[in-house]
């Protein structure tokens, strides 16, 4: 007979401080380099079509993204299984070594075949990040911030997209490294900068609620005492635990293939829907317009390839400021209405910009400030279908099931539309451009209307208390 524990309770009741910190910043470094290889593949597409690079066309480019997706969408669902068994911080150290190594061998490519594989690669180790860094941040923050914590962590993407393009638009200036040498330094940079943060997440502990799930009562016991400890030095002493309601039971393991079947189809078949199509419509919204945009500026503005860098600033900026912004909201008025607001207001603004576009209204610079300003919603609402994710289903699968829906949503969505795209932008027709951004803006009303419905009122809520197997 299993034992029940108040140790999430002693984790949501403890005051934010220095400790919660250094973890955010340890683990979300991965939306970082995420961002970082997302705006480097898009900055450089133009470049590498060059002739003294690697001589790729635009439907080469567009499949070099769409494979780093479908990398993507392998490693989830690999390394989230192993994160639930082997535990979070053993594969957040495993996965940020395949993105560093890949990330390292993807500047010495020498042509499509090499490039592509690079890319893949790259994709697996940031695919299981997702699945690791999700589960463990959740269960490590307080349920009351829960919701703001997760957005803004997601939101910090778009730092390693400025970056990016700052580095690009720095390094392929021609006065630096120029376009032949630099496109190899970006990476490089980008390796360089995960091995750094492989020094800090060293000092990152075990999930305390992975471990009690498995049994190891005691070193979870031993965790929570130390953060405690941590967390009593710079605040003095700690809050009353609150009335377990809900007491995580230690032991149980892992539930089998059938069962979180069981609990994915049956149990939670709505929550499963929901989280599905919010996964597939920010998929396909994000990487169709951002893995392309240095596409559309140079092929519909003639834009110089050493300055796509610089429509970048701006579209970053609109989605830092929008979870940073409108994340508290998630907690306060609940996740409900937020869900639905933002997903319905990304989608209107995306059909306007679409038919603005279309109608040959805009230039390079307003159609950057128009993706700024739908983004700020855009970004919220993506970093909220991570959070729903990653906080609706039990402990025991969580990992799994983030990786699952991540490969859904992200397979479906992301792994087609960066193809579609370049195909589309190859043709030069700026209607059929348009038309694949209305797309976009059709899954997002939809995913808006569904979480208007089944969203779960998850904010300030114990996991233990969301969900149970």
């Amino acid at each position: 007979m299993t034992a029940a524990s108040d140790i999430p309770a002693r984790l949501d009741r403890l005051p934010w401080s220095r400790w919660h910190w250094r973890v955010v910043a340890a683990l979300g470094v991965a939306w970082i380099l995420d961002g970082l290889e997302v705006t480097l593949a898009g900055s450089l597409g133009s470049v590498l079509e060059r002739p003294d690079t690697l001589a790729l066309d635009a439907v080469q480019v567009g499949w070099a993204g769409s494979l780093y997706i479908g990398g993507a969408v392998a490693g989830a669902l690999l390394f989230g299984r192993l994160t639930d068994k082997l535990g979070r911080k053993r594969l957040f150290m495993v996965t940020l070594a395949v993105y560093m190594l890949a990330t390292l061998a993807t500047a010495f490519s020498t042509g499509f075949a090499s490039l592509a594989l690079c890319r893949f690669v790259t994709g697996l180790g940031i695919g299981g990040e997702y699945a690791a860094i999700n589960s463990a941040i959740d269960e490590l923050v307080p349920a009351r911030v829960r919701g703001r914590v997760n957005l803004i962590i997601n939101a910090s993407f778009w730092i390693g997209a400025a970056l990016g393009a700052g580095l690009s638009l720095l390094i392929l200036d021609e006065r630096a490294l120029g376009p032949a040498d630099g496109w190899r330094a970006c990476f490089l940079l980008g390796a360089v900068l995960a091995a750094a943060i492989v020094l800090v997440r060293r000092h990152v502990p075990e999930s305390p609620r992975w471990l009690l799930m498995h049994g190891k009562r005691a070193q979870a016991e031993q965790v929570v005492a130390g953060i405690e400890a941590q967390v009593a030095a710079e605040h003095g002493a700690l809050p009353a635990i609150a009335t377990v309601r809900h007491a995580h039971r230690a032991g149980g393991g892992m539930p089998g293939l059938g069962a979180i079947a069981h609990v994915l189809l049956r149990r939670y078949r709505t929550r499963s829907m929901m989280v599905v199509l919010m996964m597939v419509a920010q998929a396909f919204v994000y990487n169709a317009i951002f893995f392309t945009y240095g596409l559309v500026l140079t092929r519909f503005y003639q834009v110089p390839d050493n300055r796509v860098a610089l429509y970048i600033f701006p579209f970053a900026l609109g989605n830092v400021l929008g979870p940073l912004l409108l994340g508290h909201l998630f907690d306060s008025l609940g996740r409900r209405r937020m869900i639905a607001a933002t997903y319905l207001l990304s989608g209107i603004g995306l059909a306007a910009t679409a038919w603005a576009f279309d109608a040959g209204l805009l230039n390079a610079l307003t159609l950057a400030l128009c993706w700024s300003a739908v983004f700020f919603v855009a970004s919220a609402a993506a970093s909220s279908a991570y959070l729903t994710a990653s906080e609706v289903f039990p402990l025991q699968m969580r990992a799994l099931a983030i990786a699952i829906f991540y490969a859904v949503g992200t397979g479906t969505g992301g792994f087609i539309a960066p193809a579609l795209f370049g195909r589309l932008i190859a043709g030069g027709d700026r209607h059929a451009v348009a038309g694949g951004y209305a797309l976009g803006a059709a899954l997002a009303i939809a995913a808006g209307l569904c979480a208007l419905k089944f969203a779960v009122d998850a904010e300030r809520k114990g996991l233990e208390e969301v969900a149970e197997l």
